[in-house]
């Protein structure tokens, strides 16, 4: 198994991940630059407690004049170890992978990675050029939600999609110009750090076009429907509330990353999974 493939048991423990960073400090956002990540902690089997019934019963009964015959010794079929009783696993760090890691601390490699299956979804947009543009996975799986909207009134735009390396740093240098480098990593993610890069993520607006962007979107139809139905469709909002010190982002209730569905290994058709909320960076 390659190092960068860690046993995930499914899209909940993974979602799991994503928000608290349990388990490995690079899920972190607050991580210091130069620690070292921390592996990610082993399942351990719990054995069974022994009841003091059977304790007493394990005990050397008295002899008898005549020994009691013995079966045939049985031999015990060892489980499978928790790794390789898993069938989901994805690569944390292979930008391809609808469950790579990308933060503020957390560069995609290569950093200037290129979606080799960019395309633009049938879905209403916001915006044209790269930023229309989602892989090919997520694309298919955002026309599912939007039209699944769309059937319950609620109409979502396409606001903000493929984001390439290039367009990060104009964006992030026009940045740290006009308010600082400090103000700049506070309100962006450095080149090379964006989810928006990989094409598994992308922002949303409302048809009624009201809060692009701003606090008061989390009370706008098109959000009030993604924190609740999102996941069945494979996504999750990626910076929840109150989880700016972990994430390094306040709320951002339009930003929503494909994960996979439950139970599809990072794929499939639409299936019960938790609603979550996200990590890193736009």
């Amino acid at each position: 198994m390659r190092t960068d493939n860690f046993p995930l048991p499914s899209r909940r423990a993974f979602a799991g991940l994503l928000t608290a960073g349990a388990g490995l400090a690079a899920l972190t956002a607050c991580t210091p630059e130069n620690a070292t990540p921390s592996p990610a902690a082993a399942t351990v089997p719990v054995q069974a407690d022994v009841t003091p019934s059977a304790a007493a019963s394990s005990t050397a009964a008295a002899p008898t004049t005549e020994p009691t015959p013995t079966a045939e010794p049985t031999v015990a079929t060892p489980s499978p170890t928790p790794s390789s009783s898993l069938k989901t696993q994805q690569s944390l760090t292979d930008p391809t992978s609808p469950w790579v890691i990308v933060n503020k601390h957390r560069p995609l490699n290569p950093q200037n990675f290129v979606p080799a299956d960019l395309v633009q979804p049938a879905v209403r947009l916001a915006v044209s050029g790269e930023a229309a543009l989602l892989n090919s996975t997520t694309a298919a799986a955002a026309e599912k939600m939007f039209g699944a909207a769309a059937s319950e009134g609620v109409i979502m735009t396409l606001a903000s999609g493929y984001r390439s390396y290039t367009t990060q740093v104009s964006t992030y240098n026009g940045y740290v110009a006009s308010t600082g480098q400090a103000a700049a990593d506070r309100a962006s993610a450095r080149p090379g750090h964006s989810e928006h890069q990989t094409g598994w993520a992308f922002d949303i607006g409302d048809g009624g076009g009201a809060c692009s962007f701003q606090p008061c979107f989390a009370e706008q139809p098109a959000a009030v429907w993604a924190k609740a139905n999102a996941h069945k469709y494979g996504f999750v909002v990626r910076y929840p509330w109150m989880f700016h010190e972990t994430t390094g982002y306040f709320y951002e209730s339009w930003h929503l990353r494909y994960i996979g569905v439950e139970g599809g290994g990072g794929g499939g058709a639409p299936g019960p999974a938790p609603t979550r909320d996200k990590i890193e960076g736009v």
